[in-house]
């Protein structure tokens, strides 16, 4: 499969431009720069949309957007998309460094609803846990919490979402190369519609400089 990684940017008069006011609204930018591939039935099944984003802030040069997706955006007529392909050998490595932005939740055994995991130690903990599904493992001691913030939006006239981010970074070591790929691929856990779930990864060294 291949994979196109773009950088969305968008100033302040794109910012207008384009009603840019919540999450919603950027789910909507960034789902706006590709074919819709699904069908009815598909989004009512929840199908992937393989289409994955994360919201990297601003700057003097405006808002900053990561995209990855598994067919080419359209040229935006508003803002500045720049797109590259993922190499072949990128997902090779054994150690990378890490951030992503995630949804921590966890089901409620008497309700059966997802709850957030509260707190920034708690969210570590969770993460550490999630991380052999994902295949890869992460050392507890070198994980950050850099972030935890709520966000509410109406999604469409009336449903109301409140969903918690949370973004953390460290080092990952790949323990089980197809499940990693495929996770990367797919991104990780829930919400990855509104900028939840790309793994931001780089490479690191596989031997030290000095024995």
């Amino acid at each position: 499969m291949t994979l196109y990684i773009s950088a969305l940017r968008l100033d302040a008069r794109a910012h207008r431009k384009l009603r840019i006011t919540d999450g919603y609204s950027l789910h909507r930018v960034v789902y706006d720069l590709f074919e819709d591939v699904r069908s009815e039935e598909q989004k009512h099944n929840s199908v992937a949309s393989g289409i994955q984003w994360v919201d990297k802030g601003g700057d003097l040069r405006g808002r900053r957007i990561l995209i990855m997706a598994d067919r080419p955006p359209r040229e935006p007529a508003i803002g500045e998309l720049e797109t590259k392909i993922l190499p072949d050998t990128f997902l090779t490595h054994s150690h990378y460094r890490f951030t992503v932005c995630l949804n921590p939740t966890r089901r409620d055994k008497q309700s059966g609803k997802q709850t957030p995991v509260r707190g920034r130690e708690a969210i570590g903990a969770w993460f550490c846990q999630r991380a052999a599904s994902w295949g890869f493992q992460v050392d507890p001691q070198q994980i950050q919490v850099d972030g935890v913030n709520v966000m509410q939006f109406t999604a469409g006239e009336t449903k109301t979402i409140t969903l918690q981010q949370a973004t953390l970074s460290g080092r990952l070591t790949v323990t089980e190369p197809e499940m990693f790929k495929t996770s990367f691929k797919q991104g990780l856990g829930r919400a990855r519609a509104f900028g939840c779930g790309l793994l931001q990864i780089v490479p690191l060294p596989e031997t030290p400089y000095f024995d």
